[in-house]
């Protein structure tokens, strides 16, 4: 097989982190006046920015076990299984030092909020669990791709029964990965189907990218597909119900959110496959590459990580649309322009803790 780049995955990735930025930044600081869901461009807005997280799931989830299928191919699935443990390592440590109040704790003055878990958190465990499954299934790429369809399918039905999870007795750094009790924003579950979606996905591409007519079929497939979640998922579902007399099929048919988002994010990669020679934009595969960066850069300027000051806190839900609007233009640019010449997190992480990795081995021999 040769090494073929999917374009359209940074792409994707381009689109998700701009849109998140937007959405962090509109939702951020617009007046609360201003949010009329009766309103076709804020319900607009609003839709698609409840498209935006999964379609960063799914689309982390499709990479990264495209590129760890890939390796064993090479002959090096080894390096990358360690470089993905690594790297959910990272992201998790990331994901936590971004809540930490530098200043509160200087005046000794702690709280649980920083093991909030958010985005960084719950994909770089996704990545450790993709690792994990991957080793588990002897590294067969077939087992794996049954066995993360059937792990999507599982999270998503069975969503009513931890939907209000509380798990009391657990220490608050591992419940937080499961309930929602304590403020954390993103759990594992769901939000793990999400990448085992994309991990099956990319499971047709290692094993179909060369044929000639792949690229009609899987963009019709995602298309097909797609309309059907959003349309006919509840219908099937209590369907099933009807048959099974299974009262979770029931409850997940009622509050179906998860398999018509999923819908949402099929069609998205269809147009974005299918115009894939149209999009290779050197700006456009920049950004889809530099998303930990821009993610970490807008979240300081947002939400004031580490020095408690940032647009949350100086300028509040006060704006008005068209200033939101203009604003998360300029916000948008400001970050990625940064990101393009300012930081380099990813080189700057990766190799920190490569030579912490390389101390350690030298001095346990």
């Amino acid at each position: 097989m040769s090494a073929k780049r999917l374009y359209f995955i940074d792409a994707v990735r381009a689109f998700a982190i701009l849109m998140m930025l937007q959405g962090h930044f509109i939702d951020t600081l617009l007046d609360m006046s201003y949010r009329d869901s009766s309103n076709m461009v804020f319900k607009t807005w609003e839709y698609f920015r409840g498209i935006t997280a999964p379609t960063f799931f799914t689309i982390s989830g499709l990479i990264f076990s495209y590129l760890l299928i890939k390796a064993k191919h090479r002959g090096n699935e080894k390096k990358r299984m360690r470089k993905g443990l690594l790297r959910g390592l990272m992201l998790i440590g990331i994901g936590y030092s971004l809540r930490i109040p530098v200043f509160e704790w200087l005046i000794g003055k702690f709280n649980g909020y920083f093991l909030i878990i958010d985005v960084l958190q719950c994909i770089g465990l996704s990545l450790i669990i993709i690792v994990l499954v991957y080793r588990l299934t002897f590294k067969k790429t077939l087992i794996f791709s049954i066995l993360m369809l059937l792990i999507g399918i599982t999270i998503f039905i069975t969503e009513p029964l931890y939907r209000s999870l509380e798990l009391t007795n657990v220490p608050d750094i591992f419940a937080n990965y499961l309930s929602k009790s304590n403020g954390s924003i993103f759990n594992i579950i769901p939000w793990f189907g999400y990448v085992a979606f994309g991990g099956f996905i990319s499971t047709l591409f290692y094993r179909f990218v060369e044929r000639p007519r792949f690229k009609i079929a899987i963009v019709s497939g995602f298309f097909v597909v797609g309309i059907l979640l959003i349309t006919k998922s509840s219908w099937l579902l209590m369907q099933l119900y009807f048959i099974t007399d299974i009262e979770l099929l029931k409850d997940v048919a009622y509050y179906n959110y998860l398999f018509t988002r999923f819908g949402n994010v099929l069609i998205l990669f269809g147009l974005f496959y299918a115009a894939e020679k149209y999009i290779k934009q050197p700006i456009i595969l920049k950004i889809g590459q530099k998303t930990l960066s821009i993610y970490v850069i807008h979240f300081i300027i947002i939400y004031g990580s580490y020095t408690g000051i940032g647009l949350h806190q100086v300028i509040g839900k006060t704006l008005v649309p068209w200033q939101a609007i203009i604003g998360a233009l300029i916000f948008l640019t400001t970050v990625c322009f940064i990101s393009f010449h300012y930081v380099k997190t990813n080189k700057f992480i990766y190799s920190s803790a490569r030579n912490i990795i390389d101390k350690v081995k030298k001095y346990t021999r």
